[in-house]
Order: C-alpha cells, then structure tokens, then sequence
C-alpha cells in the first residue's frame, strides 16, 4: 500500500516540484500552501508530514505540535531557508524526525523520505512483534501489561507470563507440564496444581477470553476472532 505524505509549503514552485519528485517514489502526496489548512488534517494521520517552517499564518513549530500530540510516533521533516543551527535545534526539542536547510536538491528530499519510510516500517513491524491481541484485549510483551479497552489488567508476573504464553500458542492445546517448564522452570518440584491456580485467577481477570480446560492434559486460549 502507498504511503501517505502531507506537504506544508507556501512557494507554490518548490511545493509542486517536491509533490511531483515524491510521487515519482509512488507516495501518496496531498499538498497545503498553508498552515490552517494543513492543521484542520492532522486527523487523516498521514505517514509523514513534511513542514516548512516559515509559513503566511501559523509556523511550522505549532504545527508539529498539533502534529505530535495527535500521535507522537508520527514522523516530521522540517524545511527551513532561516537560521538553520536554532531551527535545527527547536526542530528536535519539539520532536522532528529530519531537517532540511533551503536551498536543497528534491533528490535529496526523497532519499530522507525513504530513509524514515523505511525505518517506520520495521519500528511498525517490531512494534506488532511485540503486542498480541486477543479478542478486545492487547498483550504488550515488551511492556509486560494486559489491557482491555483501554484499561490496564493487573497481573502478578508469574500470571502475566503465563497468559503470555498461551497467547503465543493462542488455539492450541499446551499440557501442565509444558507450562509448568516454561512458567516456572525445569527446577520446580512441587505440585502440578499451581498451574490450575494460576490459570484460575487469570480467568477472574480476564474474564472475556476463553481459556478451555481439557482435564487430564492441559489447557487451551481460543482466539474467537479468527
């Protein structure tokens, strides 16, 4: 799928020829010749915003902030044709990805496109490595929380864990001893009903998903949107 680029720049030339280099790259390029007009559209959060800083009626900065507290994780290039040492500097305070001094080579533009496009895309696939859903509730792996919609569960670790890994096995059956190894550890020499305990309390507080319990083997996380 095409990426999504917002072009704020008010030199009708320079927003032309930057719009017809980027969509050579097969982006996606709506074009504002200013600052209003672009900050009514912060909601159709494009894939890149790419900003002049010295525009007819509101600036660059007051954009990115717009920008940012919409989605902090939306990228921003600057362009700028003043001082560009403090332009540079506010631009990473208020969160910019990139920064470009006027005059620039087009061609110099669409490389740094490129570059934050395809550093999004692998951030974007990290990021969905790292959280599995199930029905309305996200697992967030490298945050260690469950939530549903919008409200954080609390989980003790060994609980979170083993939810974790049901969720990583969602719809397949995983006896007590496999959980018990992975849960616990191969030096664990107690009772196997720790996992039934365990898998107890996780029911309470998630009380939407559905653990299934085949008795005698183990247990089972049905993810019933597939």
């Amino acid at each position: 799928m095409s990426k999504k680029i917002y072009l704020v720049e008010d030199e009708g030339n320079l927003r032309t020829l930057l719009k017809r280099y980027l969509e050579n790259e097969a982006y996606i390029v709506t074009t504002f010749n200013n600052g209003i007009s672009a900050k009514q559209k912060i909601e159709d959060l494009p894939d890149l915003w790419i900003l002049d800083i010295m525009l007819p009626d509101i600036s660059g900065y007051e954009l990115i902030k717009c920008i940012k507290k919409r989605n902090k994780d939306t990228p921003v290039i600057f362009m700028s044709a003043r001082n560009e040492e403090f332009d540079r500097v506010m631009g990473l305070e208020l969160g910019s990805d990139d920064y470009l001094s006027k005059p620039f080579l087009p061609r110099e533009l669409v490389i740094r496109t490129n570059k934050i496009m395809n550093r999004s895309v692998i951030l974007n696939r990290k990021k969905e490595e790292t959280i599995i859903k199930i029905g309305d509730y996200f697992i967030n792996k490298s945050q260690r929380t469950v939530s549903f919609k919008d409200e954080v569960i609390q989980l003790t670790n060994r609980e979170f864990v083993l939810l974790n890994y049901l969720a990583e096995n969602k719809n397949n059956l995983i006896s007590r001893e496999q959980i018990l190894v992975h849960v616990w550890g191969n030096d664990y020499f107690g009772s196997d009903r720790v996992v039934d305990d365990t898998i107890r309390r996780i029911r309470k507080k998630v009380s939407h998903l559905t653990i299934e319990t085949v008795y005698g083997y183990g247990y089972k996380l049905l993810d019933n949107c597939q």
